[in-house]
C-alpha cells in the first residue's frame, strides 16, 4: 500500500480562477503588512515576495509595481529596477540559504506556462546538488524540509545585508 504525503494548503492554487483577484500577488492588500503579505522588499519600481505556492524552499517572484503582461510595456528605469531587485533577490538567497545553483525565469503569457499572465513576474528559484529525489516523479509530490512562515523569517534577517 502506497503512503500519501497530504498538502492541503494546494488547495488554493488549484482552485483559483483569473477572477479571484486584480491582485493576484496580494501586494496592494489593504490592511496587511508586507510580512503577512510575504514580501521581504520592496524598490521604487518593484518588488521580492515569496512564492506562496514554492517549487523548493525560498522560491522567490520578482514583481514590477506595475500591472503589466508585457515586459515592453516597462519603461527603461522600471526595467533597470526590476532587474536590479532581481540581483538582489539573488544576493538575499546567497546569503541566508547558500545555494549551489539558481533557476530564474518568466513564463510570458498562457501558452508559455505562465500561471498568472495577467502580471509579469520572475521566478528566482534556489537549488542544490542533489534536491532532486524520486517524490515527483513517483508521487507527483515536492516535498519541503521548512515552512514557508519559518523560511519567510530565515530570510528576512538578511534582507538589511543583501
Amino acid at each position: 500500500m502506497m503512503d500519501n504525503l497530504h498538502a492541503y494548503w494546494r488547495i488554493d492554487y488549484v482552485e483559483r480562477t483569473k477572477s479571484d483577484s486584480d491582485d493576484p500577488f496580494g501586494w496592494e492588500e489593504i490592511g496587511k503588512s508586507d510580512a503577512e503579505r510575504l514580501i521581504l522588499f520592496r524598490s521604487k519600481f518593484s518588488f521580492a515576495i515569496m512564492n506562496k505556492y514554492p517549487y523548493n524552499p525560498g522560491h522567490l517572484l520578482i514583481l514590477p509595481r506595475k500591472a503589466t503582461a508585457d515586459i515592453g510595456e516597462l519603461a527603461g528605469d522600471e526595467r533597470v529596477d526590476f532587474f536590479a531587485t532581481l540581483c538582489r533577490a539573488e544576493s538575499l538567497l546567497k546569503k541566508a540559504l547558500s545555494p549551489d545553483g539558481f533557476n530564474i525565469g518568466m513564463n510570458i503569457g498562457s501558452a508559455a506556462g505562465a500561471g498568472i499572465p495577467q502580471h509579469l513576474h520572475c521566478h528566482i528559484v534556489p537549488r542544490w546538488n542533489g534536491d532532486t529525489n524520486f517524490m515527483p516523479i513517483v508521487a507527483n509530490v515536492k516535498v519541503l524540509a521548512q515552512s514557508q512562515r519559518a523560511m519567510f523569517e530565515r530570510l528576512m534577517a538578511f534582507v538589511d545585508i543583501s
